[in-house]
């Protein structure tokens, strides 16, 4: 009895894992899609020698109604290959089934194949509506992909020992470390980017610029489980399946991204032999569009994947700001009304290619070629008061930033005759060049809205940047069902920026080079890391995953057009992870873990160049950062009930060493006056804790709700730096509420909404300078107005099969993500708001295609190969 029931608590929490096709069985429940499994093996003779085109047949057995018999039906048929090996996928493993071998010269060979629960002695039932323990689940997905082993002409059969399940997959599914969300039936975010994906997934804040945040901090982003340069806006919604939010990184992952873990986006990958693909175009009202077409095919050893996507994008953004400062003695008040609109194209292909060198080793390779354009302009209106004398300017800025990217990644994975024994290596290159020019205009007006004069800037920069990337990662499962994950990683980043102001003053006719405002800059960062850690069950109750990861690194950089180096190396630190899980009742779970991390300045914020594209927004990096480390802790409940599943979790997150923006008095380089110069600092620390709550359910058959709050609290410790003004602790709440509605005649509704309380800024920002002429803020000084946001769609899903689907979406409907940042500091205080793109519609049409009958293995198949594809 114990059995049948972990047998039947497992089927219903692996439904929550994967998919598969649709096959039909009378045990199902209605609307249920089937699993699916692989079988291969090799066909030899007597003497051991492979039997080379053999026919080898998969034959299902159902009963006919008609006739009251049993009748036996083709699944599967091929033809052994020079060597014996058979492989068949996508097998529906829940039936009754039986392999039908012959070949000229040999006796046909009948065996049935059945599917077997591994043994599961000392495991204890998952809870209802939950994932099961990570151990359980190793054994029971190795089962979908086993060894026939060689299968000898006219001898016994043997058995199969596997198992599968699965059904329809859940909004969010849990593990010990990690949360996953998928993401394929939201319809806000069809036919945007991987940006609007993120402001559909509980925990996670976008901001207006389409920074991230995960518990007021920015994460780490992976694509497939490797770090990625690929910005969210470079990766379009539609090939996003789910997304991984990793709040506390075990040591298996990268221990930078300290402050808030990490994002792994998952794509979509051809699961179905035969071709399938979709093609999407779509438009919004203010003129962008988008398009996009993928196509898969799998054959045999072969699954090709191919993506293409082009977007045009219109932005619109609006906004005013508000500074004053008292700095050598002189008052100024600032006050600028902004209008700033982007116009921009970009494009990504993504082509995939796997290879089965044999049942149990595959060879992938994949390219991804990316490139964009981006035109922003704005207008600007400034009045300016300075010891009581007003003067009014317009500045108008015309600029263009281009990028090329092109990656290639290798991998190969061979799993051993041991059940969920494997070994996978990675190689990842990701470079590409960057390119910018902009055009600075400020024209000055007197009292009878005259121009008396005019300045132009213009700033002409260009970059590279290569990061390689080699990992090996081996896993080993042992009797006792713990299991040994360990591995080593190399990464190497290269990047140059060139960069050069020159300035044409007023009443001047040539252009000047500033060259204490021109940099021209290499860098060189490498990581060089090793980890091993457990897993497995101390009892039936617990279970445990421990790991320590070792990490050293080193960054060397130099200013080309001085000759000055700088260096940093750092030895090897070392990053422990502990996850425990108990399993109070069928329904209720408890989890704890424990983590260090890093979080290394990146390249802006490191290099000493002085940005004055904006001279009231003067910018540079700090070559004397050093790393910050964080320990973070998080306990969590999770209960299910019925299809809700509620979850809640309280973390702590201490830092030393924070990394963050900070304004500060200085002597203008261009102007030889004190001014106000932002930069990174390294600030004493920084405390973040506080409590969320998840909840997921079907409230109806027509009605899925999710719903996500969080209550934190963040400090910064700026005592380290002199006259900084302490920014106080201050709670605040983030929340999110999604419905979806699946009405009659196949259309959906999705209404969601999110609050953003008032709130310090983020504590740590891993971007560079920031979007053209944007108002730097410090996250040490100042803190974010609230705001809230409404977001509406439509889905109509049509033709047969249900192919075709067109949605329209509203973002922001009530024009109210409005963000008003608050900042002051010694001598300073500054008020910014900016609106973009309010009241967005959108409309999508997507298309799918496919073919994945038998016919695409029947051509290779003789006549023997058909024999018995329907007996009665």
């Amino acid at each position: 009895m114990k059995m049948k029931r972990l047998l039947s608590a497992l089927f219903t929490a692996l439904i929550t894992i994967t998919s598969f096709a649709q096959m039909p069985t009378g045990g199902a429940p209605a609307g249920a899609k089937m699993p699916e499994g692989k079988l291969f093996g090799k066909i030899v003779d007597e003497q051991g020698k492979p039997v080379e085109f053999a026919s080898v047949v998969l034959l299902k057995t159902t009963f006919d109604n008609a006739t009251k018999q049993s009748k036996d039906v083709l699944v599967k048929a091929q033809s052994s290959e020079l060597n014996g090996d058979f492989n068949f996928s996508e097998v529906p493993v829940m039936a009754k089934l039986k392999l039908k071998i012959s070949s000229v010269g040999y006796k046909t060979l009948e065996l049935p194949v059945a599917f077997a629960m591994p043994k599961m002695e000392g495991m204890t039932p998952p809870k209802a509506g939950q994932q099961p323990d990570p151990a359980m689940i190793a054994k029971m997905m190795a089962a979908f992909d086993k060894d026939l082993g060689n299968i000898k002409i006219e001898s016994d059969t043997k058995v199969l020992d596997a198992v599968t399940v699965t059904a329809q997959k859940a909004l969010l599914e849990m593990d010990i470390d990690k949360k996953t969300f998928n993401v394929e039936k939201n319809i806000v975010t069809a036919g945007g980017t991987g940006v609007d994906v993120m402001r559909n997934i509980p925990s996670l804040q976008v901001d207006i610029d389409g920074n991230v945040k995960l518990r007021n901090a920015a994460p780490t982003i992976f694509i497939d489980g490797r770090p990625t340069t690929l910005s969210l806006d470079q990766i379009p919604a539609d090939a996003i399946e789910k997304v991984e939010v990793i709040t506390n990184p075990s040591a298996k992952y990268d221990a930078s991204g300290s402050m808030a873990g990490i994002l792994n986006i998952i794509l979509k990958k051809n699961k179905k032999s035969g071709y399938n693909g979709m093609l999407n175009i779509g438009a919004d009202r203010f003129g962008g569009s988008n398009a996009m077409g993928s196509i898969s095919v799998r054959q045999k050893k072969w699954n090709v994947t191919l993506m293409g996507m082009n977007m045009r994008m219109r932005n619109n953004t609006e906004g005013n700001s508000e500074r004053t400062s008292s700095i050598g003695g002189i008052n100024s008040n600032v006050m600028q009304d902004i209008e700033s609109k982007t116009k921009g194209m970009m494009t990504f292909g993504r082509l995939g290619v796997d290879y089965n060198i044999s049942n149990r080793t595959t060879l992938s390779v994949g390219t991804v070629i990316a490139g964009g354009k981006f035109r922003p302009s704005e207008d600007i209106l400034i009045t300016n008061t300075t010891s009581g004398k007003t003067t009014v300017s317009n500045r108008l800025s015309e600029s263009e930033r281009s990028f090329k990217p092109r990656g290639l990644q290798l991998g190969l994975k061979h799993n051993f005759p041991t059940s969920g024994e494997e070994l996978s290596m990675d190689f990842n290159y990701f470079g590409g060049k960057n390119a910018m020019n902009g055009v600075y205009t400020t024209n000055y007006y007197n009292a009878s809205n005259q121009i008396t004069g005019t300045q132009i800037q213009r700033n002409i920069g260009n970059g590279e940047n290569q990061f390689m990337t080699f990992q090996t990662d081996y896993t080993k499962p042992f009797k006792n069902g713990m299991n040994l994950e360990t591995g080593i990683r190399v990464q190497i980043n290269n990047l140059q920026n060139i960069n050069d102001n020159s300035l044409k003053a007023v009443g001047s006719d040539v252009y000047k080079n500033i060259t204490s405002a021109s940099a021209n800059y290499d860098s060189k960062n490498s990581v060089y890391a090793a980890y091993a850690s457990v897993s497995g069950k101390v009892s039936t109750m617990f279970s445990y995953k421990v790991g320590l990861r070792a990490e050293s690194s080193s960054y060397e950089g130099k200013l080309l057009n001085t000759g000055q180096n700088f260096s940093n190396s750092y030895p090897i630190s070392l990053f422990p992870s502990v996850f425990i899980s108990k399993n109070l009742s069928k329904t209720d779970q408890l989890q704890l873990s424990v983590t260090r991390r890093v979080n290394r300045p990146n390249f802006f914020q490191l290099i000493p160049f002085i940005d004055y594209s904006d001279s009231l927004n003067i910018t540079r990096g700090n070559a004397n950062l050093v790393p910050e480390f964080t320990t973070s802790g998080e306990i969590s409940y999770s209960k299910s009930q019925g299809t809700g599943t509620f979850l809640a979790s309280a973390y702590y997150k201490h830092t030393n060493n924070l990394i963050t923006r900070y304004l500060n008095q200085e002597i203008n380089p261009i102007s030889g006056k004190l001014d106000l110069i932002n930069t990174y600092i390294n600030a004493n620390s920084s405390i973040n804790y506080g409590a969320e709550f998840t909840y997921t359910n079907k409230v109806q058959k027509w009605w899925d709700l999710t719903a996500n709050i969080n209550f934190y609290n963040s400090k910064i410790n700026t005592d380290n730096i002199d006259n900084a003004v302490a920014t106080s602790a201050l709670w605040t709440v983030f929340g999110k509420l999604n419905n979806n509605f699946n009405l009659p005649k196949k259309w959906v509704i999705q209404l969601s909404g999110d609050y953003q309380g008032k709130t310090n800024m983020p504590v740590t920002q891993n971007q560079g300078f920031g979007p053209p002429m944007s108002q730097a803020q410090s996250s040490s000084q100042g803190y974010i107005k609230p705001f809230y946001g409404v977001d509406f769609a439509v889905k109509k899903t049509f033709l047969k099969n249900d192919l075709a689907s067109l949605t329209l979406s509203v973002n922001d409907i009530f024009r109210t993500r409005g963000n008003t940042q608050v900042s002051y500091g010694e001598g300073f205080s500054q008020t910014y708001y900016r609106l973009t793109n309010p009241q967005m519609v959108k409309l999508n049409l997507s298309i799918r295609f496919g073919k994945m009958d038998m016919s695409m293995f029947k051509k290779n198949n003789n006549t023997n190969s058909m024999e018995g594809m329907q007996m009665q």
